[in-house]
């Protein structure tokens, strides 16, 4: 890893880092986030009977789009063409929450951190989307990188 930032040019300016350079390398990312709620509100998820719909299928292509349109909502972040992206959404009824796991692949000069963090972030949020008309202090929480492969830097773990 870097002390530096890499969005910086020498002026302290923000700018688009050029890969153009890097090896095209397979790369994953695998991230992870929760959303909690009501015990009410997971039971109309877990039983199909809110009004909305399947809230978990919804929600997991809603993760999957938002894979793919992540360099159109972070500025800085290139263009990927994705190879795949794998969304699991699981509730979780001791915790009154789902979890949320993605993997995302490419192969390219890039590594695809961003829209994993995307696809989880999307994913979530299309959840509190569709069941604030009953739970609107449903709290996302606990996103973040498990782990990611590929590239120069080679693999990476969070520590536990």
């Amino acid at each position: 890893m870097s002390d530096e930032f890499t969005h910086f040019n020498a002026k302290g300016e923000a700018h688009m880092v050029d890969v153009g350079n890097k090896a095209i390398t397979q790369r994953e990312a695998v991230t992870e986030g929760r959303i909690y709620m009501n015990p009410k509100t997971l039971k109309m998820i877990m039983e199909g009977t809110h009004k909305k719909g399947d809230v978990l299928g919804i929600a997991r292509v809603a993760g999957i789009m938002g894979a793919k349109k992540t360099s159109d909502l972070i500025p800085l972040c290139h263009p990927i063409n994705l190879t795949a992206v794998e969304l699991d959404l699981t509730p979780e009824p001791a915790t009154n929450s789902v979890y949320c796991l993605a993997k995302v692949r490419c192969g390219g000069q890039t590594g695809v951190e961003m829209e994993a963090l995307a696809a989880v972030q999307i994913a979530l949020l299309t959840i509190y989307d569709m069941c604030k008309a009953v739970d609107r202090g449903m709290v996302m929480q606990d996103i973040g990188l498990l782990e990611k492969s590929g590239g120069k830097s080679g693999t990476w773990t969070r520590p536990v």
